[in-house]
């Protein structure tokens, strides 16, 4: 991680704000041979030209400081999907985001090939109930068309008062033509970390984006269930959040080895993160379940589990974000968001452009069930038999039975909806089969 009087980084889409000085920004000439202070004076004054040039001829009267602007734009677009410029605008802008509640879609984006790309919606948000699904690609926002707009100015444009309305053109996957969705921008709150029971001895975990309170969440949901035999953990359309949060997760069930390293050009600067025996819970077999709209810190706990053999990942590849920025002032309005290393999990492979690829591919979709007569008549007869047995015993038969609350038990039907759930759940109690009979 970079010192802490330099930056703070997020293992996801979530900007983090640091306030930093320029007083020890780097010199350009330091450090340099007289060959190397030559190049750099010789490009210098390439630049230098240009910017006169542009100035002198272009079109549009246009500032010295907006050509500025726009050539630092340019590089910034140039080094990679992630890092940008911040103007005064998006500098007050992500201000306002990192300082709690704002009005927006719910919706976590980035860049892949060129194309504004859905990560993930976030569970329980505008643009999750209007049915943006991960994978998406925006072509507008309102009228405007995303084809060669930022990160920055997109997520600036989506962003907005609560109530407002948004329409996106969209293009999907398998759709004949873009789709239409108008979306009320509201103020986001996200419970990242929900739990349920399949049955009475398997524990479901979703985490729906990686928050400071991810850890103490899944602590507290493993103490409240110590007679769970096996645990899924969902992080489908999870986009990432906090790299503490990722790392202190995969502690809970490795005990020991690196967890993630961070590597950049900045030997100094890199870090590796390593698991802790203490308080692990190393025998209860894992599933976890991931798509394209995990990312990030999604990717490193996968990963990593993965890696570890601890977890049998079960779903589609993951998106490929691995890489770490950290948001460095230049001025007191303006600053850069820049790439400075990338994550790399135990094995030493990287996550960025890559992804995890599951043990287990399985997609999206319904389970397929072929319907047997004779069980079901015996199904409607016991129903049957049991309410005459009711009137005979004064209804003491159904008193006896509790049915557990159906906010916290997944039902067979929402079972046999998600494909990826079901498989993942039949191949944990195979794990737990295997691991009582040793």
């Amino acid at each position: 991680m970079m010192k802490r009087n330099k930056g703070l980084m997020t293992a996801g889409f979530f900007a983090t704000l640091t306030v930093l000085t320029v007083a020890g920004a780097p010199s350009l000439f330091a450090k340099s041979d007289s060959n190397t202070t030559v190049s750099k004076l010789e490009a210098l004054s390439k630049f230098t030209r240009v910017v006169g040039t542009v100035e002198k001829y272009y079109v549009d009267d246009l500032t010295i400081n907006e050509i500025i602007d726009k050539a630092i734009k340019g590089l910034m677009t140039n080094l990679d999907a992630h890092s940008s410029f911040l103007d005064t605008k998006s500098f007050k802008e992500m201000k306002i985001q990192t300082s709690g509640e704002f009005g927006g879609l719910g919706v976590t984006v980035g860049m892949r090939d060129g194309a504004l790309t859905v990560i993930a919606p976030l569970e329980g948000t505008p643009a999750y109930k209007a049915g943006l699904k991960a994978g998406d690609i925006i072509l507008k926002i309102d009228d405007k068309s995303t084809l060669n707009m930022t990160l920055d100015e997109a997520v600036s444009l989506m962003r907005g008062k609560p109530k407002t309305k948004i329409t996106l053109t969209i293009v999907r996957k398998n759709e004949p033509k873009p789709l239409v969705i108008t979306i009320i921008r509201d103020i986001i709150k996200i419970q990242s970390v929900y739990t349920k029971k399949v049955g009475s001895d398997i524990l479901y975990i979703r985490v729906v984006s990686f928050d400071k309170k991810v850890v103490q969440d899944i602590k507290k949901a493993l103490l409240e269930n110590p007679h769970a035999k096996g645990l899924i953990i969902d992080l489908r359309n999870n986009p990432g959040g906090l790299l503490d949060q990722a790392v202190g997760m995969v502690d809970l069930f490795v005990d020991e080895g690196v967890i993630v390293s961070q590597k950049g050009r900045i030997k100094d600067e890199n870090q590796v993160y390593k698991a802790h025996s203490e308080g692990t819970y190393k025998k209860i077999p894992i599933v976890v379940l991931v798509n394209g709209g995990s990312a990030s810190a999604s990717e490193i706990v996968s990963g990593s589990l993965q890696d570890h053999r601890r977890a049998v990942i079960v779903g589609e590849k993951t998106f490929g974000k691995g890489s770490v920025q950290i948001i460095m002032p230049i001025n007191k309005s303006e600053a850069l968001r820049l790439t400075i290393a990338r994550y790399y999990l135990p094995s030493g492979r990287t996550i960025q452009a890559v992804g995890v690829t599951p043990d287990i591919k399985v997609s999206f979709g319904k389970v397929t069930v072929e319907e047997n007569h004779f069980e079901l008549k015996e199904s409607q007869l016991k129903e049957h038999l049991k309410g005459e047995l009711e009137k005979i015993d004064g209804k003491k038969e159904s008193q006896k039975e509790e049915k557990p609350s159906k906010e916290n038990v997944i039902t067979t039907e929402e079972l046999y909806d998600d494909n990826q759930l079901k498989e993942g759940v039949d191949i944990l109690r195979a794990l737990i089969i295997t691991q009582e009979r040793k």
